[in-house]
């Protein structure tokens, strides 16, 4: 029996489809029977862009195990980015970083 319960969200993003990268306004989420992956029940994810009509789609389908491990995965990312992205890092003298806060070396400075 399927359930057709569906979990909405309004997104800001990019995805890549079949033709190539799209931006994307929602996400549906639901845990039913799967299109594709060889399980009973997957949770599936399509990313669409509804303001543009939502003809093109991104679709996922996981094992509910490795939903829950992705999900773990997003939140450590996100907390570990956000976090080194804080603050800016501190300069040295003498040293440049570049966009990532990674110190790089003058072309003038000689390695020791």
């Amino acid at each position: 029996m399927c359930s057709y319960i569906v979990e909405k969200t309004a997104l800001f993003g990019s995805a890549k489809g079949p033709n190539g990268w799209m931006r994307i306004d929602t996400a549906c989420v639901y845990f039913d029977h799967p299109y594709h992956t060889p399980l009973d029940h997957a949770l599936a994810i399509d990313f669409i862009n509804e303001a543009e009509g939502g003809r093109e789609r991104v679709a996922v389908e996981l094992s509910a195990e490795s939903a829950r491990a992705l999900v773990e995965k997003i939140l450590a990312a996100l907390a570990t980015g956000e976090a080194a992205h804080a603050a800016p890092p501190a300069h040295h003298h003498g040293q440049q970083h570049d966009h990532h806060g990674h110190t790089a070396r003058a072309a003038t400075e000689i390695p020791a």
